[in-house]
């Protein structure tokens, strides 16, 4: 491989002219393709053959369209009214602002107008209790009164401040949640101003309340200004760091042009550009950044530039294809979860991975030639004094490596402790998907979850909707049936109130509505919601019912369960497939196996550190504590597993490079890290800066990922890649480059370390370098 892209490097210098206006016209013709057939991304976090879907099959059977309520893309609107303090919704000019607000949504264009929205004050005076009395003039201390009147869209049944909160839906006209304009958003919530005006509070919850941009866009770009600057200090110069920022944006561009010209044959999630947005540009500029170095170097020792960028390329370039191919496999890997949107997240970094490897190895080259001379001019003072490469030189990172080679089991402890006293916490993971309780406290959404939870209970928030079908159940016996399963639901600690049974026309169904007495991502109504489900088979012995538990929380429930079981096949699969590869790059079977072992006590200590910070609010660094979005683990898994075995290859690829060439094993550590600690250090730190810029969206899963993706790669690097794995190399020496003889025979010599490529340069192509003897 090395000496293909010592050739190609060669070729690419030379017909820069050649290359530049092919990747231009690439450029142009992605981009008018997309403007051409690109169409609206879709989130579609459906999953299939969740336990929750057992009730929407029985609702479709008996309640034909109430299954629409649970229709990801239904664009629905919930307003939550409270009453001025010390005032009740009942009062008369309180309840004529709420008729005033029916009114006009009554005649809202982009209201669906089938069924004439009422007043919750009407239909709570229009509901009776058992004795004949309506749920507005009943005794509220009766014990049926609870029972009767749950289902009143108005907080009667809060016995602290009574009729002060009430709920009004509306469902909308527009056919899907992508095709809500900000326009749509403004007149939905702009038309309870005359309400707000009255003295009322007024918020809007529901998907049409909800924004669909996906996050991006500055976090890129101050991203990219961390990245110039480190890489100014990286080079020395003020030239040289732009190269690697021109292949981030023409690698991400092709990627994202590509991304949404697919959009044309399926639909692709908006997160989908967001993770693709934050590979490209770091692997981009990482990839650049480690060939532009070596291309410093070899430039000292190589008889022209052409020469240089032809070694540059065949050494560094070959680290670049496997870091890369390790990184897409990671990405790749997402596809086996089964959830749509992660497929396709994953695909997304998947592509603009490729397209960061694909830059790195052709644009790379032709830009170094185009530059020419003015590449690493002018030189800055200082900075520039010390070329990492000039082994005459005594580098921080030489330092570093010689503590590390004469205590590394000191240092091996040490890096082991940090992390493991870091991971901690995330023993206390708790898992949900973020809903209206996330938002930031300023939108509209999240005020809306607040009135209700003041006015209804937190589970309010979160009703799990119990749909039973009665099919099989003798007539005589349905009513008893159904009395057993109320009695089931209110038995449970957890449970606040119950409301229903609410029969079907064809009297062979009924729905049961459960609140729960905590929100939708407590861990126990997630409990709950296993409790309810688990008494199920008891009560189809006796009766012959059956049941199924839906609702938001449920189907969130049932989506954890899902992400969490995929985590260690996920695991099994990624690593596995990426550790055979790791066994082609460094012939060993010792490196790649702790290179693997390292990146779980880096992940270990990345879910401490976010549970510790986001989940428990700790440091006081999050002001809005939340649990942790179910499908961050393992995409941080994929991620950080990817980016990890590109460290690994970056430095342990220089150190296998010096011990081929005949250094001991322990002194191959300290040259390789000589070598490598700079670049390295540099691509880390950029990394961390592109992914920590995403903490400052106001979306809490792009804060909440950004943040894991920053220490994910802090941890691994600093601690795992250039603290633990070099004190492991120095102490098991020699032993760690063994591989047995009969794998050593059937694997095939790709040479990443570029011993043909040497031999080929100093003119003796027929001579092939003896195998390293391990004693």
């Amino acid at each position: 491989m090395s000496v293909y892209l010592y050739r190609w490097g060669k070729f690419a210098f030379r017909r820069k002219w050649l290359v530049l206006p092919i990747w231009l016209v690439l450029l142009i013709g992605l981009g008018v393709l997309s403007s051409a057939i690109s169409q609206p991304m879709e989130d579609d976090f459906t999953m299939p053959n969740l336990p929750s879907e057992r009730a929407t099959e029985i609702l479709d059977k008996h309640f034909p369209g109430a299954s629409d309520a649970f229709d990801f893309d239904a664009v629905t609107g919930t307003y939550v009214i409270a009453a001025p303090e010390g005032q009740k919704l009942t009062d008369p000019n309180n309840e004529a602002a709420i008729n005033a607000l029916v009114d006009k949504l009554n005649g809202l264009d982009i209201v669906d107008h089938e069924k004439q929205i009422e007043s919750p004050i009407t239909t709570a005076g229009k509901l009776e209790t058992s004795d004949g009395a309506t749920c507005l003039t009943a005794d509220r201390t009766a014990e049926q009164f609870r029972a009767d009147c749950s289902g009143a869209p108005l907080n009667v049944l809060n016995t602290e401040k009574p009729d002060t909160v009430a709920t009004l839906g509306a469902k909308f006209t527009i056919a899907k949640f992508q095709d809500i304009t900000p326009e749509d958003r403004e007149k939905a919530y702009d038309i309870a101003d005359d309400a707000r005006n009255a003295g009322l509070t007024v918020e809007l919850s529901g998907s049409i309340a909800q924004e669909n941009a996906a996050p991006g866009g500055s976090a890129e770009l101050m991203g990219m200004g961390v990245a110039l600057i480190v890489m100014i200090i990286a080079f020395g110069a003020l030239v040289a760091p732009f190269i690697p920022l021109i292949t981030a944006v023409v690698g991400l561009g092709a990627a994202t042009m590509l991304i949404m010209a697919g959009t044309s044959i399926i639909s692709i999630p908006t997160f989908t550009t967001f993770l693709a947005s934050m590979i490209g540009i770091a692997l981009s500029i990482d990839y650049a950044l480690f060939i532009v170095s070596r291309y410093k170097h070899e430039l000292t020792v190589a008889d022209t530039p052409e020469e240089a960028a032809g070694a540059a390329l065949g050494t560094a370039g070959s680290a670049v294809v496997f870091a890369g191919l390790t990184v897409i496999i990671a990405l790749s890997g997402l596809s086996i979860v089964g959830v749509k949107f992660l497929t396709f997240m994953g695909i997304g970094g998947a592509i603009a991975a490729a397209f960061a490897v694909l830059v790195a190895l052709t644009l790379m080259p032709a830009l170094l030639g185009a530059f020419g001379k003015a590449l690493f001019k002018p030189k800055l003072p200082f900075i520039a004094k010390h070329d990492p490469e000039d082994d005459s030189v005594v580098s921080n990172g030489q330092r570093v490596a010689k503590w590390i080679g004469k205590a590394p089991a000191v240092a091996l402890t040490f890096g082991i402790v940090v992390l493991g006293l870091l991971a901690l916490p995330a023993v206390n993971l708790n898992l949900g998907l973020p809903g209206d309780e996330s938002a930031p406290t300023d939108t509209t959404v999240r005020q809306a979850y607040e009135l209700r939870t003041d006015g209804f209970g937190e589970g309010s928030n979160g009703v799990l909707q119990i749909a039973v079908d009665l099919a099989d159940v003798a007539p005589d016996r349905r009513d008893a049936a159904l009395d057993a399963v109320r009695q089931q639901l209110v038995s449970y600690s957890d449970m606040d109130y119950v409301i229903g049974p609410n029969k079907s026309e064809d009297g062979a169904g009924a729905t049961f509505d459960g609140v729960p007495k905590s929100g939708p991502n407590n861990q126990d109504t997630k409990d709950l919601v296993k409790e309810v489900r688990g008494a199920e088979s008891a009560l189809t012995d006796e009766y012959g019912l059956e049941y199924g538990v839906t609702g938001t929380t449920a189907i969130f429930a049932d989506v954890d369960d899902v992400l969490l079981g995929s985590i260690v096949p996920y695991i099994a699969i990624v690593a596995g497939a990426a550790f055979l590869l790791l066994i082609l790059v460094f012939r060993s079977i010792l490196v790649p196996l702790i290179g693997a072992l390292g990146f779980l006590l880096s992940m270990a200590a990345t879910f401490g550190a976010t549970v510790l910070i986001f989940q428990e609010g700790k440091f006081g660094l999050i002001a809005d504590p939340h649990p942790i979005v179910s499908f961050l683990p393992i995409m941080l898994i994929g991620l950080v597993f990817g980016l990890a075995m590109d460290y690994q290859v970056f430095l342990v690829t220089r150190m296998r490079e010096e011990y081929v060439h005949g250094k001991p094993a322990k002194e191959a550590m300290i040259s390789g890290y000589h070598h490598g600690a700079r670049v390295v250090t540099s691509a880390a730190i950029i990394m961390i800066s592109v992914f920590s810029a995403f903490m400052l969206e106001s979306d809490p899963t792009a804060k909440t990922m950004g943040f894991a993706l920053a220490v994910g790669v802090l941890l691994d690097a600093f601690i795992v890649r250039m603290l633990i794995i070099p004190a492991l190399l120095a102490l098991l020496g020699d032993a760690a480059w063994w591989m047995p003889k009969w794998l050593d025979r059937i694997v095939p010599n790709i040479d990443v370390e570029g011993e043909k490529l040497n031999l080929r340069r100093h003119g003796d192509v027929a001579k092939e370098p003896e195998p390293v003897k391990i004693s």
